[in-house]
């Protein structure tokens, strides 16, 4: 695993508020890894991106 993900204490700025905002039926559909990537990275896996895909703006 990543150490700059298992070092890393906060989300960065804004992640877990929108985590939050996420549907309830994308929120459950994402795996441990994918939350963790969302909260703590700027590259996304694959996964994650196509089922945020029309959540997030601008890239």
């Amino acid at each position: 695993m990543d150490k700059n993900i298992t070092l890393r204490k906060e989300p960065k700025q804004g992640r877990m508020e929108a985590l939050r905002e996420l549907p309830d039926h994308i929120l459950r559909s994402l795996d441990k890894e994918e939350i963790r990537a969302f909260l703590f990275e700027d590259d996304w896996p694959d996964s994650l991106a196509e089922k945020l895909k029309d959540y997030v703006i601008g890239n």
